[in-house]
């Protein structure tokens, strides 16, 4: 119950902040036992409709329980109900504890609640105090065990669930946790919760138990078991060769998932090279038909994806062996051609140094430069999906020949070194994968130009001048 002057304090709430209100409730159940229940008032805010009430209410009760972890003033063991406490012949100080420790789980409850809340700043600070508890718990167990260090798993688990909610979006919060995974214990119990949640969010249940590589694999393969949205695979996809792969002790388990993703096409497929790029290379993964499948992958979107950096790099990795079969590399370089006549010119300036590279590796190529042919009578079958069938060695790169009349001076430009004798020493295009076509302006606009002489003067004042047609007709105003 609630002393004379708990009353009057909430009889000056209205004239008093808030703020003055909770500290002096804080102050008062930290400095003695016999106001306790001043720990209710300090709660209830945690319930406010105004947010800056509910963080303050927050930083609070983090800085009450953390204190009653540090002076040992909770209850450890299995916690009673506080209806034995009426009958029971428990000291008073055992009876403090217990009730302490019930407000403990409140407060705990109310704040896994917030980090539901609307507004970010709550959901913010209910982490960090969760988090605080967390620690404190893990320095001062709430149970009985010999182990020598007890790791609060269940509340870690419990604000996982939180995190992984199935109605919103986390991944701002997500973000926000993410520095508390450099500590070796959460990030562990972290992976093995959410490979559990994986289960739990896709309809299953399943628990195995593993050390800490381990934990993180399976966590991964049993999340990368079940269909993904299209973000969500590009996402996985773009970060899976670096942060993921390397940290796995078997990574070609990841097979089945790449293969699928490959499969689907466009810029999942794009991105997914990477994966099983290193899977062939560097765990000599058998992949039969990966050149006919990368073949096929060659379509005009892939001048407009923003990977398009990321799939030139790789394509020219995959092309970079000497021992690829002159009619493999042929039906590429063609296939290169064709899509060039649709192509912006930012993609341009890449795809022409990009295929007179591959012709420089494979000089049996070089026939498709010299063999006089038009559009009329080429035998190039674009639509085939096999490269063995598309008849390439036996076409010629008249496309290069069209682009050497590109409205676009570099691209022009670029074009004609097809005429000239190749050198050995192949162009560099890494500078040219980022290209932008706001930077080709730029660079356009930049250039130094000889100044003509010219039979009229230059128009600078179009809707000012006296002498212009515009001038005559319109003003500014």
């Amino acid at each position: 119950m609630a002393s004379s002057t708990d009353s009057n304090v909430k009889g000056e709430n209205s004239q008093v902040s808030y703020k003055k209100y909770i500290n002096t409730k804080t102050d008062r159940v930290l400095q003695s036992k016999k106001h306790a229940n001043d720990i209710f008032d300090v709660i209830e805010y945690l319930q406010s409709e105004k947010d800056k009430e509910v963080i303050f209410a927050t930083n609070a009760c983090s800085k009450v329980f953390c204190q009653l972890f540090y002076r040992g003033d909770l209850y450890v063991g299995d916690l009673p109900e506080e209806e034995d406490l009426v009958n029971g012949d428990r000291s008073a100080e055992e009876k403090y504890r217990i009730f302490m420790r019930h407000r403990y789980s409140n407060c705990v409850e109310l704040l896994l609640e917030n980090i539901g809340h609307k507004a970010f700043q709550v959901k913010e600070t209910s982490l960090c105090a969760l988090m605080k508890f967390v620690a404190a718990e893990g320095k001062h167990p709430l149970q009985n065990l010999d182990e020598h260090y007890n790791f609060p798993r269940e509340l870690l688990q419990t604000l996982v669930e939180h995190l992984l909610s199935e109605k919103e979006d986390m991944s701002l919060l997500i973000s926000r946790f993410q520095e508390f995974l450099e500590m070796d214990d959460v990030r562990y119990y972290v992976m093995s919760s959410v490979r559990d949640n994986i289960y739990r969010v896709m309809g299953r249940n399943k628990k195995v138990s593993v050390e800490h590589k381990r934990a993180f694999e399976q966590m991964w393969l049993v999340f990368l078991k079940f269909k993904l949205p299209s973000n969500m695979y590009k996402k996985i996809l773009v970060i899976l060769h670096e942060s993921i792969m390397p940290q796995m002790s078997d990574p070609t388990l990841l097979i089945d998932f790449l293969s699928a993703a490959y499969d689907i096409g466009g810029a999942i497929s794009l991105l997914s090279l990477n994966g099983l790029f290193i899977l062939i290379h560097k765990h000599n993964l058998d992949y039969p038909d990966f050149y006919k499948k990368l073949y096929s992958l060659l379509d005009p979107s892939i001048f407009h994806v923003k990977y398009r950096a990321r799939f030139f790099h790789l394509v020219n990795i995959f092309l970079s062996s000497t021992h690829l079969p002159a009619y493999l590399v042929a039906a590429f370089v063609k296939r290169f051609a064709r899509l060039s006549l649709t192509a912006p010119p930012t993609s341009l300036l890449i795809l022409l140094p990009f295929i007179c590279n591959l012709i420089r590796r494979h000089p049996s190529c070089r026939v498709l430069i010299h063999r006089p042919s038009t559009p009329c009578d080429d035998p190039y079958v674009m639509e085939e999906e096999d490269p063995a069938q598309c008849h390439a060695l036996e076409s010629s790169l008249w496309e290069i020949k069209t682009l050497q009349k590109h409205y676009h001076p570099d691209v022009a430009k670029a074009a004609m070194k097809i005429n000239e004798p190749l050198t050995e020493q192949e162009d560099d295009i890494s500078e040219l994968l980022e290209l932008s076509t706001f930077e080709l302006m730029e660079r356009e606009l930049k250039a130094e130009r000889k100044t003509i002489p010219l039979e009229f003067d230059t128009a600078t004042e179009l809707l000012k001048s006296s002498r212009e047609v515009l001038g005559v007709h319109f003003s500014l105003e």
